[in-house]
């Protein structure tokens, strides 16, 4: 019997496709989202942007930040603000970890993408390392040459 794969969940909401590019991920945690009524309704829309968006670990709390929920249209006065801090649903050892890993000088932790799972909004999460341009050139370089390999080992066989 074939096994899901863990990374492409099949409720796929957003995807930050920007931090693979810049950045080395180390590391990534499953994280649920603390939401607002219309928030959620406003994700399961497919409202939200994760380009910029970045995650911070105080008083032994995860929260999400700069990421933009766009507001409900029906949602009236009980509308949220699209950029507010949403806290991390994590174990206390996870959000040890991350604490540890991040105090360390150009690590970060980056929103890598949004899922529904169990009717639950999940996040996913990667400590990375932000990479320098001639790193991004040197990614994009193997890429390349990867899918150049691929493409004659098809047309031989």
């Amino acid at each position: 019997m074939a096994k899901k794969h863990p990374q492409k969940p099949a409720n796929l909401i957003a995807q930050n496709k920007k931090a693979g590019h810049d950045y080395n991920i180390l590391e990534t945690f499953e994280a649920g989202l603390v939401l607002t009524g219309t928030e959620i309704k406003s994700v399961r829309k497919g409202k939200i942007n994760l380009r910029d968006g970045f995650a911070r670990v105080r008083k032994g709390e995860a929260y999400l930040e700069n990421v933009h929920i766009s507001p409900y249209e029906q949602g009236n006065q009980f509308n949220h603000d699209p950029l507010r801090n949403r806290k991390l649903l994590l174990h206390k050892k996870e959000i040890a970890k991350i604490g540890a890993l991040t105090k360390n000088k150009g690590i970060t932790i980056v929103p890598l993408r949004v899922y529904l799972k169990h009717g639950f909004a999940k996040v996913l999460i990667g400590v990375g390392e932000g990479k320098r341009e001639y790193d991004k050139r040197e990614t994009l370089k193997r890429k390349e040459q990867d899918r150049e390999m691929a493409r004659a080992v098809r047309l031989k066989g």
